[in-house]
């Protein structure tokens, strides 16, 4: 009898993290352990002091270890991988950051290993980052066998960089329909935290305080449509370099009695369930979970149609799309998502049939599981060592 793949999820992130992380950790914790055993790694540096994967890892009982780093080019965590790789008898690196990418090509040089990488997006802001890792690392996936897109977008960006379009899958982001629900009495709770009276009408958008998202336009659009209707409020979850800046914007503004940057938040049901409207402003993004979980909570939408979010909501029929940068078209899109309570309930029952379908995380996991079984059967050396056929000969 075949053992199951297995296979490493390989990380590198500061803090919190983002939206790959519920990718990660769900998909680990939902699959099948008797056809995928699935490792979850995370690079960490030793003076991150907000580090908080590990709690939510323990939280789904994975299989998780951490490799410490003393700073991002310790050659400490080299050698931890290595030996991780051959402790678990690992088949396939799953890399998922241009870090972790260059270290799933390292080590499928060292070890029998078989390295796959997912572009989640490339949305640092640093001019290193944006002049040399990124365009070096969208070179590097050209020698990946098989690169995960987590929209068209970036498998378009990828072809342009030269990796083989026939190696590129796109598979967009999912979402668990069953854990992510509405419940309506979960609605006063987050709107008695904000001192919000019932006729009050609350917007609200969540993601780190930087600046991909624009949350400087969904402010002003806000303040503009405040003009014409004093019952809109606003609440931001997430926290970030921009916070500083945010919050002077909102003093500015005069906004400080509707407007509340709420910083992170972990109670997630509780946020999305006292929303009327849920709005991304971003100016780019890769396959974003915020918009699934809006959708899943049922929660009206008006985003920027920028990365995978045009190919998660039909603009029109799931929610409103709008270009991003104008500040003119955010705030028109959010009034006629108010000004039709009917239209926006038909278009939520939409989304959240489609996220119960097409965008479920059960469908996601079903294609990335594909991928791994057909990186194993176009390997020899993977298909006999699942049969017992064969040992790893890694120096």
């Amino acid at each position: 009898m075949s053992r199951p793949v297995r296979v490493l999820e390989l990380r590198s992130v500061w803090g919190t993290g983002g939206g790959p992380e519920k990718t990660i950790l769900l998909g680990a914790q939902r699959s099948d352990p008797a056809r995928f055993a699935i490792t979850v790694c995370y690079l960490r540096q030793s003076n991150d002091a907000v580090f908080g994967i590990e709690q939510r890892a323990a939280a789904l009982n994975i299989d998780y270890v951490e490799v410490a780093e003393r700073h991002p080019l310790d050659y400490r965590a080299w050698t931890a991988l290595r030996q991780l790789v051959r402790a678990r008898n690992i088949d396939i690196v799953h890399a998922h950051d241009y870090k972790t990418d260059l270290l799933a090509w390292a080590l499928a040089r060292c070890e029998d290993v078989v390295p796959l990488t997912t572009a989640h997006g490339w949305t640092g802001h640093s001019r290193r980052e944006r002049r040399f890792y990124y365009p070096a690392d969208r070179r590097l996936m050209r020698a990946f066998p098989a690169v995960v897109a987590v929209s068209g977008e970036i498998k378009a960006a990828l072809v342009r960089a030269g990796v083989n379009p026939g190696r590129i899958s796109v598979v967009l982001n999912g979402i668990d329909h069953l854990a992510f629900r509405k419940d309506p009495a979960r609605r006063r709770l987050l709107r008695h935290h904000l001192q919000l009276q019932s006729s009050d009408i609350l917007i609200g958008s969540v993601g780190r305080l930087e600046p991909q998202k624009r949350f400087d336009l969904l402010l002003e659009a806000v303040s503009r449509i405040r003009t014409t209707d004093s019952r809109v409020k606003l609440a931001i979850a997430g926290e970030g370099s921009l916070r500083g800046e945010l919050e002077a914007q909102v003093k500015r503004l005069g906004a400080e009695h509707y407007c509340r940057l709420l910083g992170h938040t972990d109670d997630v049901p509780t946020f999305y369930n006292g929303l009327d409207l849920f709005v991304q402003s971003s100016a780019y993004e890769g396959t974003p979970n915020v918009v699934l979980e809006a959708m899943a909570f049922e929660v009206p939408i008006v985003a920027t149609a920028v990365g995978g979010t045009s190919e998660l909501i039909r603009d029109g029929v799931d929610g409103l799309l709008v270009a991003p940068h104008s500040v003119d078209q955010l705030e028109a899109a959010i009034g006629i998502a108010l000004a039709d309570p009917a239209a926006a309930a038909a278009r939520v029952s939409a989304g959240r049939a489609r996220v119960e379908t097409d965008l479920s995380f059960d469908t996601r996991m079903q294609r990335v599981e594909r991928i791994y079984e057909n990186l194993v059967s176009r390997s020899p050396m993977l298909s006999n060592r699942r049969r017992g056929l064969g040992a790893s000969t890694a120096a």
